[in-house]
């Protein structure tokens, strides 16, 4: 359900109502999150909440609700910071990856929640890539925002530009091309064509921006990389990698830091991309926006980031799944 404050409510009641017309029939999707504030944001929106509470996950025929919220969320009020918002993210995405470890959901799709709001709870999380990461264990995981026009994975996401340049090694620019290499492969059915950018403007001239970035770090992890198999070309200019020719012959960018994939991802496809965490065990998508809490609970919410990550998640979790299990059951957090 994501920050109870934000637009994750009324997502999910949007969600539900789709799912209960027929519109997901290749999964079953399961809220965890808050009866009461589900039902609350559903009588100010005038919005059906008949979707039946569930005890156990793995128990639902139908799109249904898992309440793992407490009375804290009473006094919760819309587009406002507080702990009790942070921790019921929290709360909802922890239980949902227990589900996740044990089976009874085959893949989790969170709306978002908000970074500060979870730092006051006491958690102290950059945000969803980094929790997951830690309490599903991966060895090795990153972020990748993705449309069927445009998708970009990241080295480096939510630091200070400051801090990017320390953080770059051939081993994790490596690292972020297999995943993202191994990503697309099951997206789309086939190897993918990765593009790689530098760091410093017009990858750095040949040294003579920045202190050689591309030709220590970058350039030696395309090469390792294609010797792998991979078919990855780099690094190039920022500037250049998002042009229409380049996103055609091109199936994803691998991006240095945050903004650097997260503007044109946002400028192209901000209501149809999906964040995916890449690496984890399960599958794990996310809509692309943040809370919004400038519209929460005012029922204009679009839905279509959150509906795609519903999708894409049964998409990959049927990858997964044994072929005598048709459906996936996914969680939506």
């Amino acid at each position: 359900m994501g920050d109870p404050a934000g637009v994750g409510p009324e997502l999910c009641l949007r969600l539900l109502a789709a799912a209960a017309e027929g519109q997901f029939s290749e999964c079953l999707p399961v809220v965890f999150g808050s009866v009461a504030v589900l039902q609350r944001v559903a009588g100010r929106l005038g919005l059906p909440c008949r979707f039946p509470p569930v005890a156990d996950p793995a128990a639902a025929t139908t799109a249904a609700i898992y309440d793992v919220c407490d009375d804290s969320l009473a006094a919760i009020q819309p587009g406002r910071v507080s702990p009790a918002g942070g921790e019921a993210a929290f709360r909802c995405c922890t239980t949902a990856i227990a589900a996740a470890l044990a089976g009874t959901v085959d893949g989790i799709v969170t709306a978002p929640l908000n970074k500060e709001a979870l730092h006051a709870a006491g958690h102290d999380y950059p945000g969803h890539t980094e929790l997951f990461a830690e309490r599903l264990a991966a060895d090795r995981s990153c972020m990748m925002q993705y449309a069927d026009d445009i998708a970009c994975s990241f080295v480096t996401t939510h630091v200070g530009y400051a801090e990017v340049p320390g953080l770059l090694t051939t081993t994790r620019i490596g690292e972020v091309l297999d995943l993202t290499d191994a990503a697309l492969r099951r997206i789309r059915g086939r190897a993918p064509r990765l593009l790689v950018c530098g760091l410093n403007p017009h990858a750095g001239e040949h040294g003579l921006f920045g202190k050689g970035e591309e030709e220590r770090l970058i350039s030696p992890a395309v090469a390792a990389a294609v010797a792998r198999g991979i078919d990855a070309t780099g690094p190039v200019p920022g500037d250049t990698a998002f042009t229409p020719q380049a996103r055609q012959r091109y199936d994803a960018v691998v991006c240095m830091y945050h903004d650097q994939g997260h503007i044109p991802v946002k400028m192209i496809a901000f209501d149809r991309a999906v964040n995916i965490t890449l690496g984890l065990p399960v599958p794990r998508t996310s809509v692309d926006h943040g809370t919004a809490f400038d519209i929460a609970w005012q029922g204009v919410a679009d839905p279509g980031s959150l509906f795609a990550a519903v999708r894409l998640a049964a998409k990959l979790a049927r990858f997964d799944v044994a072929a005598s299990r048709p459906t996936a059951n996914t969680s939506h957090s």
